[in-house]
């Protein structure tokens, strides 16, 4: 604890807990409260090199390790995620912001991934394959990739990193963990819970910090693939930087939710409403821009605002709230840029609209409702990750289509429609990665494939059940001669 009520916080490297070689630090405060919550080491390239080392040790302890006992590994690491909810989901609100309840369904969420991995390694079966010659045999097996390198976001700081180390954990690989800086103190209790269960030593490093450790994991030469959430600037950086590794990017989206005039308005209106606000809005999933035929167009405004009026804004420890702050300064900035645009190219502000007066930081922001926006404004091109229910009127089906795919990002998308034949019309040409019919476009299940369209800047690779698990593993083929038929 420091002088000022803060946790300090240390890496793992290595199986030792150790601060950063220049002895440097980061202070971080809570968007909560403003006060001091933790600091933190801040890692140069020599950690990172110590940390990516200590992986290379270990990982043949962990590709040593009989399948099953992985999944048993992983099985105990829920457990401990399980026995700590309550605790953890208390810093967790005051690290990130989101009310206590929606911590506590994400530590729920982290625990179901470690348990969906282990028991999804025991069907990742290959193939025997037909050879042309008759004395051969032609088998194929997965095997792990190494050392994997892996950077995640602060908005859900333990179920995306466990998204990940699950997979890279029953795998067989060893990990180099660099968390967001303001997502360090979540991420330490993480590594407790791993470390309880009995990660082998050298297996999962932790390092903290900017950006200098996180580029050294990805272009080091003794690192194997690379993991990243995070924005598409930063995930082409990355991209570029790790050479030919493989790669397992998740970076991010501008969500279509389309609303046709046959749609059930309630079940529409409860599901927009639900990716615009949850989370205050950070969510890579979330209802970022909402198409609504003109015909309902009125309905679904009204409906809109009726939400956010009812959302109670507030610190995330207290029951009655249901929306917390922003985590950082940067993404306020972003939303108070976007609603600008929106306003000066003609859109009105239903309710909401900006910061809110009388919290202990300014990172608290009005639940927003924002009608008439521009297909041109900053909304329809870019990713928000804020507290906004942004109303585009559209004609009909194919110009909504034609909106919803003039953005660069295609990571998820829904449609709301009782017809059949327009639900799976949007589902085919949507160019997203995933598609929700009748469900918002926040509704994930953790196992269902996820990830961008190919073309757009959403990503690469699938997260999800067997898919995160086939991103990190390689397909080896075995070719045995068996002598004369």
């Amino acid at each position: 604890m420091t002088d000022d009520g803060g946790v300090r916080l240390q890496m793992h490297i290595g199986g030792h807990w150790v601060d950063a070689v220049s002895g440097e630090t980061l202070e971080q405060h809570s968007p909560v409260t403003g006060q001091l919550l933790a600091v933190l080491p801040r890692a140069g390239r020599e950690d990172a090199r110590r940390a990516v080392a200590a992986a290379n040790r270990g990982r043949r302890w962990i590709a040593g390790m009989p399948i099953f006992d992985r999944a048993r590994l992983c099985h105990r690491v829920a457990d401990q995620l399980e026995t700590r909810i309550s605790t953890m989901a208390r810093e967790l609100s005051l690290e990130q912001g989101k009310p206590l309840t929606e911590a506590m369904d994400e530590l729920r969420f982290a625990a179901g991934l470690y348990r969906d991995a282990a028991e999804a390694i025991a069907w990742l079966e290959t193939s025997v394959l037909p050879s042309p010659d008759p004395c051969k045999r032609v088998l194929t097996l997965r095997q792990p990739h190494g050392v994997v390198a892996i950077l995640t976001p602060w908005n859900y700081p333990v179920s995306i990193p466990s998204e990940y180390l699950s997979a890279a954990l029953v795998t067989g690989n060893a990990v180099v963990w660099k968390p967001a800086p303001t997502a360090s103190l979540i991420a330490s209790r993480l590594l407790e819970c791993l470390l309880e269960a009995g990660v082998p030593e050298g297996v999962v490093n932790l390092i903290t910090g900017e950006t200098e450790p996180g580029d050294e994991i990805v272009v080091s030469g003794d690192t194997h693939a690379v993991c990243f959430t995070g924005s598409p600037a930063t995930g082409e950086v990355i991209a570029r930087r790790a050479g030919p590794k493989p790669l397992l990017l998740e970076l991010g989206g501008n969500g279509p939710t389309i609303i046709l005039a046959d749609a059930d308005l309630e079940v529409a209106v409860r599901g927009a409403a639900f990716g615009a606000f949850s989370n205050a809005g950070q969510i890579c999933q979330s209802s970022e821009r909402i198409l609504v035929q003109r015909a309902v167009h009125d309905a679904v405004v009204e409906g809109l605002v009726r939400w956010a009026r009812n959302i109670r804004l507030g610190n995330p420890l207290e029951p009655e709230t249901t929306m917390g702050p922003l985590n950082n300064e940067a993404v306020a900035q972003k939303m108070d840029e976007h609603v600008r645009d929106a306003v000066e190219r003609g859109a009105t502000i239903m309710v909401g609209g900006g910061r809110a007066n009388g919290f202990p930081t300014r990172l608290y922001y009005q639940a927003t409702v924002i009608d008439q926006v521009s297909p041109e404004s900053l909304i329809n091109r870019d990713e928000t990750f804020g507290p906004l229910a942004p109303v585009i009127p559209v004609a009909d089906l194919e110009e909504a289509l034609a909106i919803a795919n003039s953005c660069q990002l295609g990571l998820c998308a829904s449609v709301y429609t009782s017809n059949l034949r327009n639900a799976l019309l949007c589902a085919e040409r949507l160019e997203c990665g995933v598609v929700n019919v009748n469900e918002s476009p926040a509704y994930w299940d953790g196992r269902t494939p996820f990830g961008g369209y190919s073309g757009k800047h959403s990503g690469v690779g699938r997260l999800g059940g067997r898919a995160t698990l086939e991103g990190l593993t390689q397909l080896k083929s075995i070719v045995l001669d068996v002598g004369t038929p």
